[in-house]
């Protein structure tokens, strides 16, 4: 038959598991607003009812409940969420440090103003074509060197801008590496404190909301794919394990593995890079193969590398500064080239031969930077076309005219950039191995609007992101979120069962009472 003192235990079951859940309750809200904080509650189960089955259980109605206990003490977290949020992520990290570096670049261009480059290749024409009417005036000619001038410092000075931004850009995939390398220990230590609480039975809730902090914050930096390890021994169903995460490309293949159950005895899988003259040439996870830069899916990380320059697979020096600095590059070189092939062709107020103008360039690499004014006098300006010493000033027109000539009519000849030694035509230079086509004006408006349309291109897609990870952490906070409203409702519920079971003590300790000190005393 059943104990007398049966509902005593039962009582003191739900007091206790009642009291477990008004502490959990109040660890939620002192928790409430601790960043990347999961709600917890306790897990309410049926304790064994009483009594088992078997052919020398007591006779009795049948099995009575014993009561409740503390199953476990679980955080409310949606693993589906936190895949897409960490997508998300990585995305806005992409575009949004794309969108920054794109804007610091339409910063430096700064088009259209009067302080851009167009404004200062215009004012150079203009001086020309004065120069052209007045050919014999100093005034003239005093405007269109200080044009000049203005023209190559305008040319030094957005090449070394550029080239100042791609070497901070170098500095922060520096950055970025060793960042994803120490949050890579950090989820390291915890996944092996973690593989040292689960197989005991408990659940580190608190180690979890750390770990899957962390991951948020490298899924910005880099794709990842997050898989559960379970860590065996008497580990509960809902254990989450340890946690082994990979970087991965678009198609989800993994690159390479940080952490796993297997570096919780050591370090985790560092990554590795290597810059050639400040341009990424690979990375590596660990001991694994090197990856190139178009192998990585998203994150802050790639947008840095593809800023900045990387080394693709053919040697090429890929990226969107470079490529700007590049077009500049070509745009300086084929104008100094033809500039000085006309001026050559004039004379100047002495009635000498044309010399170079601008300093002669062997090659268009850095020719925006190389960029200069050779004369320094006046009068060596070749503006007259008929041998004559006072000019007449067409030549000055004619080297206006550069400003529009497509440059498949540049047909003189100029040593080879290559170093061949031979003369090669300067039009099928440009047209061949620049890649250059329309004219000076129209060429450099295309490199413009290709900026500005890479520029709001990235915007909208940081835009759009931002929007929506926002509703992806909204509904990550409507699961996880601690919501003091409902705390508040379940302190009183908590209380309430709690000070029932109180009461339900006072109540068998009143019936036993009775037994005890009642019963046997007829007729006193």
């Amino acid at each position: 038959m059943r104990s007398s003192f049966m509902g005593l235990e039962t009582a003191r079951r739900g007091m206790f598991t009642q009291q477990s859940a008004l502490y959990t309750t109040g660890h939620n809200i002192s928790n409430a607003n601790t960043p990347g904080f999961s709600r917890q509650r306790i897990n309410f189960t049926e304790s064994n009812p009483f009594p088992a089955a078997g052919f020398n259980k007591p006779m009795i109605p049948g099995q009575m409940g014993t009561g409740v206990e503390a199953g476990s003490i679980q955080r409310i977290r949606d693993d589906f969420l936190d895949l897409r949020y960490r997508g998300q992520n990585s995305k806005l990290g992409y575009f949004g440090t794309k969108s920054d570096a794109l804007a610091r670049m339409e910063d430096i261009m700064n088009e259209p103003t009067k302080e851009g480059l167009s404004s200062a290749m215009d004012a150079f024409w203009n001086s020309l074509q004065t120069l052209g009417t007045y050919p014999n005036e100093s005034g003239a000619r005093e405007s269109v060197l200080a044009q000049a001038n203005s023209l190559a410092d305008t040319f030094n000075y957005l090449s070394g801008s550029l080239e100042s931004i791609r070497s901070d850009l170098a500095q922060s995939i520096d950055v970025s590496v060793a960042e994803i390398n120490s949050i890579a220990e950090q989820i390291n230590k915890i996944n092996k404190d973690i593989s040292k609480v689960e197989p005991h039975g408990d659940l580190p809730n608190d180690l979890y909301d750390k770990r899957d902090r962390l991951i948020d914050d490298l899924s910005k930096l880099v794709n990842i794919k997050v898989t559960k390890q379970p860590n065996g021994g008497l580990a509960k169903p809902i254990a989450e394990g340890t946690y082994k995460i990979e970087i991965v490309n678009d198609a989800g293949v993994s690159l390479g593995t940080l952490v796993d159950n297997t570096t919780t005895e050591g370090d985790p899988n560092l990554v590795t890079h290597k810059m050639t003259g400040g341009y990424l040439e690979y990375l590596k996870v660990g001991n694994n193969d090197p990856v190139n830069a178009e192998d990585f899916a998203a994150g802050s990380l790639k947008a840095d590398i593809e800023s900045n320059g990387y080394i693709d697979g053919n040697g090429d020096k890929v990226g969107e500064y470079p490529q700007m600095i590049d077009e500049l590059d070509k745009l300086a070189f084929a104008f100094v080239k033809e500039f000085n092939i006309i001026h050559a062709n004039g004379d100047d107020l002495n009635g000498n031969n044309g010399v170079n103008f601008f300093t002669d360039l062997s090659d268009y690499k850095d020719a925006a930077n190389k960029m200069s004014v050779a004369i320094t006098d006046p009068n060596q300006i070749a503006a007259a076309a008929d041998g004559t010493k006072g000019g007449n000033g067409k030549n000055a027109y004619d080297l206006s005219d550069v400003m529009r000539k497509d440059f498949s009519d540049f047909v003189a000849l100029i040593p080879d950039p290559a170093g061949s030694g031979a003369d090669i035509n300067l039009k099928d230079y440009i047209q061949n191995d620049l890649k250059m086509s329309g004219n000076i004006k129209s060429f450099y408006g295309g490199v413009i609007t290709g900026l500005g349309v890479q520029a709001r291109e990235a915007n909208v897609l940081a835009s759009n992101t931002e929007t929506l990870i926002q509703s992806v952490e909204f509904q990550r906070q409507s699961v996880s979120g601690v919501s003091l409203d409902e705390e508040m409702t379940n302190l009183i519920k908590f209380q309430h069962a709690y000070n029932a079971s109180a009461r339900n003590i006072t109540v068998i300790d009143e019936m036993l009472d009775k037994i005890i000190n009642g019963m046997g005393t007829v007729g006193r």
